[in-house]
């Protein structure tokens, strides 16, 4: 059985997928997305730390990005719209199916690249709560 951080991921990924179709989302890409493959939405796992141990739980708190791409005249339509979807499929359900104690927003910010065909990014990061026993990492707690 995969971890209760990986099957939140895809859980995320799955909730992203469907609100936003049909543009899709990629996580952790390894290559930068074309013109072409744009709006797309990208999702990074930028960490994941212990916040507390009682007996023989741990508490977690992962943080997600989910940046927007989008290109042309309407790119900040564009990534404006996916995102709301994207923000509203984030907190739809914030146990993530009883495998999150909490989702919480963090911040969201905009980046434009005037020499990428208007480029616009528009990063969101979400902190994720979730409990694990301390010896295995399959189960919540």
């Amino acid at each position: 059985m995969n971890s209760v951080r990986e099957r939140a991921l895809r859980e995320i990924v799955t909730r992203l997928a469907s609100a936003i179709a049909p543009t899709p989302v990629l996580r952790m890409p390894a290559v930068p997305v074309t013109r072409e493959a744009s709006p797309a939405l990208l999702l990074f796992v930028d960490g994941d730390s212990i916040t507390a141990h009682a007996n023989h739980l741990v508490d977690r708190m992962l943080i997600v990005r989910l940046a927007v791409v989008a290109r042309g005249a309407d790119a900040f339509d564009v990534a404006d719209q996916a995102l709301v979807a994207a923000h509203a499929a984030m907190l739809a359900d914030p146990n993530l199916g009883g495998l999150a104690i909490a989702v919480r927003e963090i911040d969201c910010e905009w980046e434009f690249d005037d020499a990428d065909a208007g480029a616009v990014a528009l990063p969101a990061r979400y902190e994720i709560r979730y409990r694990t026993h301390a010896i295995d990492l399959t189960q919540t707690g």
